[in-house]
């Protein structure tokens, strides 16, 4: 690893006290003053929305659409709901008191956690950098943002809006390789926010332990897509091959595998390579067309293409696609069967676009295989047998589930969103993204309690007085 640039470190060892000393500040703010410090952000963000296509254009082909529907809505949409629910999300919380606590009143106080670091990725870096960095200023804390050096473009843009909207006190951004990710994720912040890949979020939660610095990582995984023999399959296909091939299939929550049952397995395969041509083309046909993007670099090209040759040389056979370009960095929309179970493809999160198709006969060794693997961000079902869905949510663990839909629950502000174990600790969207990055203080006032009765010396009276408390209490 390279050694962090003199300079760099010197301007964050500035900048870390100067956001700890506001933070202080920050503790009485009202969900005004909050609000008034996004809209100096919506404002910087709406006038950079042609800098905004420019950029995702320019580091990945990502076609205007996708950006209106997966970068500037979903900030957009993020800073309405917060603008709509802050005040209520704010207030304290009156408890009433359990029998032992009869003469106290009890509330939970929403607090600050303090100063806050988000590391966001390359995919969709307008989105998952600004989503956690409003949930941080709504909550009441400073941010400083490290954006993905991988798509400089879009990095630049978030960086100019970042300058435009803060103060360096309120919210700062530090761009740099590993090694400044590395150095920031070993300071002492009261919460970091990490979205990125399940060994990556190893070394930030290792990192944030040494601080005891509480952490939200929202990684990956593979997640698995069933569909059962009762699926509506043209609906079903549609779904998929959007929620596979968009952004390239380098989407977190994309479907990584695909399970479908025998007999229906000729027609659905028939119907998704008919949906993909309809969507995006079929082979080259992709390459020319402006809604299919490209693969961020060459390194994350060179590791799709080894998994497609890793599985045809496992016995892997291309449905459609397959067609690969390395000056433009193509890999066509494709399907693939039959490669063996202990095939790279089938083991490592694809993050591209690829799809693997298994034929199954019973759901029971679809759950088997699943429940086999580290727990998915996303778990995905097609079927219009209830009980069949309901089987395999009850016999399955995945960070969050669709039925016959894919990656929309992402989009929902009153469902919490996130992974469980590999795929990820905590939750984010609306208030649960608020509540990420606040700490729930619980403040007990004694008004008439009987509590000091209770105190030593332990006479025979008080001792019997314990004794009436413990039969109340227990």
């Amino acid at each position: 690893m390279a050694d962090l640039n003199e300079h760099v470190k010197g301007t964050i060892d500035d900048v870390l006290p100067r956001q700890q000393r506001y933070a202080l500040e920050l503790r009485k703010s009202d969900y005004k003053q909050r609000l008034k410090v996004l809209d100096r952000f919506e404002k910087a963000f709406r006038n950079a929305q042609e800098k905004i296509y420019h950029s995702a254009a320019a580091d990945f082909s990502k076609p205007p659409a996708e950006v209106d529907m997966s970068e500037i809505m979903a900030v957009l949409a993020e800073l309405k709901h917060v603008r709509k629910n802050l005040k209520k999300w704010m207030k304290p919380v009156s408890v009433m008191p359990t029998a032992a606590m009869i003469g106290t009143s009890s509330k939970i106080v929403k607090e600050p956690k303090g100063v806050t670091l988000v590391v966001s990725p390359w995919n969709y870096p307008f989105n998952l950098t600004f989503g956690p960095m409003i949930w941080s200023i709504a909550a009441g804390n400073t941010v400083i943002i490290k954006p993905s050096e991988m798509t400089p473009n879009m990095s630049a843009v978030i960086a100019s809006i970042v300058e435009e909207a803060f103060r360096p006190e309120e919210v700062s951004l530090f761009q740099g390789e590993v090694e400044v990710a590395s150095y920031l994720t070993g300071l002492p912040f009261d919460h970091i926010f990490f979205t990125g890949s399940p060994a990556v979020g190893k070394h930030v939660m290792a990192a944030a332990a040494r601080n005891l610095t509480s952490v939200t990582l929202e990684l990956g995984g593979k997640s698995p897509v069933i569909v059962d023999k009762s699926v509506n399959i043209k609906k079903a296909v549609e779904s998929i091959a959007w929620g596979k091939f968009t952004n390239n299939g380098q989407t977190c929550i994309a479907p990584d595998y695909l399970y479908v049952h025998e007999s229906i397995k000729p027609t659905f395969v028939k119907e998704m390579v008919a949906c993909i041509k309809k969507q995006y083309g079929l082979g080259d046909d992709a390459k020319t067309n402006g809604d299919y993007c490209q693969v961020v670099n060459d390194s994350h090209y060179n590791r799709i293409s080894r998994l497609l040759s890793n599985a045809q040389e496992n016995g892997g056979k291309l449905i459609t696609g397959g067609q690969t370009d390395d000056a433009d960095r193509f890999i066509a929309p494709t399907l693939i069967e039959g490669m063996t179970f202990d095939s790279a493809i089938l083991d490592e999160e694809i993050f591209g676009p690829l799809l693997p198709i298994i034929t199954y006969k019973e759901t029971d060794d679809v759950i088997r295989y699943v429940n086999s693997k580290p727990k998915p961000l996303a778990l995905y079902i097609y079927s219009t047998d209830k009980h069949n869905i309901d089987k395999i949510l009850s016999e399955t663990s995945a960070g969050d589930t669709c039925v016959n839909q894919t990656m929309m629950h992402f989009l929902h502000h009153n469902l919490p969103f996130g992974g469980v174990n590999n795929s990820g600790i905590g939750k984010s969207g609306g208030v649960w993204g608020f509540n990420a990055f606040t700490h729930e203080r619980s403040v007990l006032a004694d008004k008439f309690s009987s509590a000091s009765m209770l105190h030593p010396p332990y006479t025979p009276k008080v001792r019997k007085m314990i004794k009436m408390a413990m039969k109340l209490t227990t």
